[in-house]
């Protein structure tokens, strides 16, 4: 499958920029991590992810026969059993390297595996992924949040969302590091967009949706960044968008 992508971080407002991405078109995996745990603990934890994601595709790309960090599951297609161990297997780096300085390193996660047999997404926090789809964007993952799980409880959290929407509940590194992993059904025209919360707080649903129709990825990407920066973002920006092409 043919698909425009590009990606886009930016260190906003902070000294270092504790996000990472990858564009792996040719692999069909894009995948964007925020880090946690202060500075070089979430540059590192967040490298760290991305690298992992991106070596056990290339593996696996150049040796179909290759063995897998977990046991597939037969009733999972082959793009949610890749992202559910390639979760696993970061999980599994994180942990290791957690000790000293990084002892409290940990990261989200968003990734999009997509092929010409179907799709998939894992994520593990707060990282998001939208589609554009007939005019309509909408989130297709669901934070791993404690404003998400008072809201799941019939709760209001206490003076409002704002002060509460940074507390994860789930961050790959730590003991609560499950994945959600949903499979996906693409069609010509579909824009996917993965991102950070630098993105997406600042700009909001409308800032998105108007900067996602824009003819090519490249030019969504950076714009989105740009417009992030320019509405004051103060954390750092990340995006990845990739267009599935249009019916001939």
């Amino acid at each position: 499958m043919r698909l425009d992508s590009a990606g886009q971080s930016h260190i906003g407002r902070r000294q270092h920029n504790e996000d990472a991405f990858c564009v792996l078109p040719e692999l069909g995996l894009f995948v964007v991590a925020d880090g946690l745990g202060g500075q070089e603990g979430g540059e590192v934890a967040s490298r760290c992810v991305v690298d992992t994601f991106a070596g056990f595709g290339l593996r696996l790309e150049q040796d179909r026969d290759s063995t897998w960090p977990t046991v597939p599951d037969p009733a999972r297609s082959r793009e949610e059993n890749l992202l559910s161990a390639c979760s696993a297997l970061a999980q599994r780096n994180l942990q290791a390297q957690r000790v000293g300085r990084l002892k409290e390193m940990a990261s989200t996660v968003v990734a999009l595996a997509v092929s010409e047999h179907g799709a998939a997404v894992a994520h593990v926090g707060d990282s998001r992924l939208y589609r554009l789809r007939a005019g309509k964007l909408e989130p297709l993952t669901r934070d791993h949040s404690l404003i998400e799980e008072l809201r799941d409880a019939g709760m209001t959290p206490p003076g409002g969302a704002g002060s509460w929407r940074h507390l994860i509940t789930r961050a790959l590194g730590t003991d609560n590091a499950e994945p959600t992993v949903q499979r996906l059904r693409t069609e010509p025209g579909d824009v996917f967009l993965l991102c950070s919360d630098g993105l997406y707080e600042p700009l909001g649903h409308e800032g998105l949706m108007r900067r996602l129709t824009l003819s090519s990825a490249r030019e969504a990407c950076d714009a989105l960044v740009a417009d992030a920066y320019e509405a004051g973002g103060k954390d750092n920006i990340t995006a990845v968008v990739l267009r599935v092409p249009p019916e001939a």
